[in-house]
């Protein structure tokens, strides 16, 4: 063991991390406590199933309409152009897509295809990435799809 005053030298400096370590933590609650009451406001909100999706991905109402009416030129109902590359409007446009399924019905494969076939011509990356991304469960030997909820 050190001298005493070592000792009172390494308490000191302890006591000063641990109230450096609470005001650290009281700002992030602070601002965890902003950013929850923000996105319930003014921000688009996801499914609690959907998968990759952190605050990177925060997207206001304002952003969503100008992503939808980018990428679908005939309105929300239409066909998809193109497929955005960029995470942030997958994710609007995928939530968008999932408007055309029923909450509480199973389909087959062939009836996703056919709903996604109309919406844009690569279908088979749009059902991969509603399923990879947690907007719709698929059964183990691809048979059935229905909406995660």
């Amino acid at each position: 063991m050190g001298s005493p005053s070592t000792v009172r030298n390494h308490r000191f400096k302890l006591k000063e991390k641990e109230k450096q370590a609470k005001v650290f933590l009281t700002i992030m609650n602070l601002l965890r406590e902003k950013s929850e009451e923000k996105l319930e406001h003014n921000f688009v909100s996801f499914h609690k199933g959907a998968k990759m999706v952190d605050e990177r991905y925060a997207t206001t109402e304002e952003e969503k309409e100008k992503i939808l009416s980018t990428y679908f030129k005939e309105g929300t109902d239409g066909k998809l152009d193109i497929f955005p590359s960029k995470e942030k409007r997958k994710l609007i446009v995928l939530q968008n897509i999932m408007k055309r399924f029923e909450a509480d019905r199973k389909y087959s494969e062939k009836e996703v295809n056919e709903i996604l076939k109309a919406i844009y011509s690569d279908f088979a990356t749009i059902r991969r990435y509603l399923i990879e991304y947690g907007f719709m469960n698929r059964s183990k030997d691809g048979s059935e799809y229905w909406i995660r909820n």
